[in-house]
């Protein structure tokens, strides 16, 4: 059976997955519906997978048969094992490494009278009982032939742990759902200002004392002291993980394919560290500092110990040691890093921080590790042996595969799902924003476009689940899914296999048995969507008219220049988030000022323009909108006032900011104040009627 097998998923070249239906996500490379073997061939039609079938796996050590056997029964199948290949009621798995040329592929066969799966992997033949488990449980298995095999070799996702402290229940919980999903990374962010979360035996302090704090909330204890507690201090929040705990974690997800990389922050978002071994600071005392000086040879000494730790636990290759948003400002008032860099011939604070990034990944390395980290790792020079994971766009990822780098796209546009999934008004309270799951789903982290020498060194994907504002479990599974499959089914599937019309219901399928199984995700079927003003353009008086931006106003911030001088009357309205290039964002003292040409005097009855308020990031409505008229451009009669008193609250909110009665004019002058609040402007469409 070997061989047919081999023979048959090399003739499958010309099938597509369009054959029959698709019911398994992440779609797989290819289904066929019927089987032909010999002079024999079936229709398809659907298999009994409710009778009890004899077992055999060959070519696999004891403990992935282990493993696999776990697998057939999660699958839900009836079975008793057998040392040989039944001749009928069979499910034969075969691990074969030379079946086919890619990673963790297989080949499912399924005949009237049995089913061979044959693997190049244990973890292939994994997943492909994971899609045998999804034709159980939608009751449709049908006679025919499976070829599969991943697209990206990384496919994960971040877990924050730090800022809300999570069980160990709830996270094997994740781990269940993302193994049925072909998932196989979990990068596990343990450390960050407001948490550290695994037990150092070096320093323990950093569980008694920098794993705790008050108030509860991350919003509260960051907008307060944010002071840490003694362990056991009454009213202390947080926790830690022991060693064993981590290890059988560590197990828990080898059992199911997936490798666990541990996060260790450095040299920023260490201020838990910071409180808790001062002597770690810069020598300078602002009242808070959250960059380790790189310039004390104590901080090696403590972050090579921890590590040492870190690998004692952890058998991943890769450990990832952030890298991300440090400041510097600190490094350059140091008598300690200013030292650093004159004895090491540093020329900047970029530099010092390369120094550091290249010095651990040379630790790591004689250890036989390697290090992945955010893309700011860059800057200063990229360590020899890094991998790049590309947060802040794709730009740092591509430089890194440029220069023969691996790098896993984790762009925060597409794949950082703390924003909110559906119109925020009903959603939980997020950093703001909105990232739907046809946004998440349209990501490409290699496409055609792309360089083949770039593309090659793009070696997977990620969804991050930051959880500043997730205090609650059902909130964070809430975020995570069904977000998280679109990642799976990015990191997997061909992209031609790939369509948003097909995914949905399947993804709607998903979530609809998670929530039976006592899982919390966001609903999908109620789904609201987008913003309706946005879902078509407008037409009006100004549309596509000139729009001059007023001095001594600044110019709209460069970063949320939407479509640049063509923003505010070319028709598109915002959607629910700042970030779509449609909102243009102003955070100069004036706020907005400008004036619309409409060419020719005309009879005007409304002027209108909409912003939008999220305090989380900084947005806010206006506190004055002056609207006046003129018919040279010279003499201007004002017809509006418009007051507005901020109330800052948790839930984005939008409002419309205009004038309505009867005016001739040909100049429009739109003037929007930004309140006491230091923070943008965002308007979408400035509209006349």
């Amino acid at each position: 059976m070997r061989f047919i097998t081999l023979l048959l998923a090399l003739a499958l070249g010309t099938m597509s997955l369009s054959a029959q239906e698709n019911i398994i996500t992440p779609a797989p490379v290819r289904v066929q519906g019927g089987i032909c073997v010999d002079d024999y061939c079936a229709p398809a039609e659907p298999f009994d997978f409710r009778q009890t079938l004899n077992l055999n796996i060959s070519g696999a050590e004891s403990a992935d048969a282990e493993r696999l056997e776990a697998a057939v029964s999660a699958a839900g199948l009836n079975f008793k094992r057998v040392k040989r290949h039944a001749k009928s009621g069979f499910l034969s798995i075969n691990i074969f490494s030379e079946c086919m040329e890619q990673e963790d592929g297989y080949v499912i066969l399924t005949y009237p009278y049995g089913v061979d799966i044959t693997a190049k992997s244990a973890a292939g033949a994994f997943y492909a009982l994971q899609s045998v488990r999804q034709m159980v449980e939608a009751g449709d298995w049908q006679t025919g032939v499976i070829l599969d095999y991943p697209r990206f070799g990384y496919r994960g996702v971040l877990i924050d742990v730090s800022r809300h402290f999570r069980s160990m229940d709830f996270l094997k919980r994740q781990i269940d759902m993302m193994a049925r999903l072909k998932m196989n990374r979990l990068h596990l962010h343990l450390t960050d200002a407001a948490g550290w979360r695994m037990e150092i035996d070096s320093y323990p302090r950093l569980t008694s004392y920098a794993a705790w704090r008050t108030p509860a909330t991350w919003k509260e204890w960051w907008q307060g002291g944010r002071q840490h507690v003694d362990e056991g201090t009454e009213g202390a929040y947080g926790g830690y993980y022991t060693k064993e705990e981590l290890r059988d974690l560590v197990a828990y997800a080898a059992d199911r394919y997936i490798t666990i990389i541990p996060e260790i922050e450095m040299p920023g978002h260490s201020d838990e560290v910071l409180a808790t071994y001062p002597e770690l600071k810069c020598t300078h005392s602002p009242e808070f500092q959250g960059e380790l000086c790189i310039g004390k040879e104590a901080t090696f000494e403590m972050m090579q110990a921890i590590l040492d730790e870190v690998i004692e636990v952890f058998p991943s290759e890769y450990i990832h040691i952030g890298g991300d948003e440090a400041s510097k400002d600190n490094w350059k008032l140091c008598e300690d890093c200013q030292r650093r860099m004159r004895e090491e011939g540093l020329e900047s604070v970029e530099e010092l921080q390369s120094y550091m990034i290249e010095r651990m990944e040379r630790y790591l390395n004689e250890r036989g590790r390697q290090i992945i980290g955010w893309d700011e790792i860059l800057q200063g020079g990229l360590a020899p042996n890094a991998t790049v994971m590309s947060w802040r766009g794709e730009e740092g990822g591509i430089a890194a595969a440029e220069a023969g780098h691996d790098a896993i796209m984790s762009p925060h546009a597409y794949c950082y799902i703390d924003a909110p999934q559906d119109a925020p008004y009903s959603q939980p309270e997020s950093i703001g924003g909105y990232l739907p799951l046809e946004k998440v789903y349209s990501y490409d982290p290699a496409p055609e476009t792309m360089d083949k020498k770039v593309a090659r060194h793009i070696t997977g994907v990620q969804a991050n689940l930051w959880a500043e504002y997730i205090v609650e479990d059902s909130h964070y599974e809430h975020m995570l899914w069904p977000r998280a499959i679109a990642v799976a089914e990015i990191g997997w599937s061909a992209r031609q296999n790939m369509n948003f019309e097909d995914f949905r219901p399947r993804a709607v399928k998903i979530v609809d048995r998670m929530i039976e199984e006592g899982y919390t995700p966001f609903d999908l079927k109620n789904e609201i969507g987008n913003r309706p003003e946005s879902k078509s353009d407008i037409e009006h008086l100004a549309r596509g008219k000139k729009v001059t931006y007023i001095y001594p106003s600044f110019y709209y911030y460069p970063k949320y220049g939407a479509e640049g001088d063509i923003t505010l009357t070319d028709g598109k309205r915002g959607t629910w988030t700042y970030a779509d290039n449609r909102w243009q964002g102003f955070l100069g003292r004036g706020g907005v000022d400008v004036i619309i040409d409409l060419d020719e005097i005309q009879t005007i009855h409304s002027i209108s323009a909409d912003f939008m308020q999220i305090c989380g990031p900084g947005v806010f409505m206006p506190c004055l909108v002056e609207i006046a008229v003129s018919a040279d451009g010279e003499n201007y009669t004002k017809i509006a006032d418009i007051e507005h008193e901020i109330v800052v609250d948790e839930l984005p909110s939008f409002k419309s900011f205009g004038w309505k009665g009867e005016t001739e004019a040909r100049y429009i002058r739109y003037k929007a104040h930004r309140s006491r609040y230091s923070g943008f402007l965002f308007v979408d469409e400035i509209i006349v009627r």
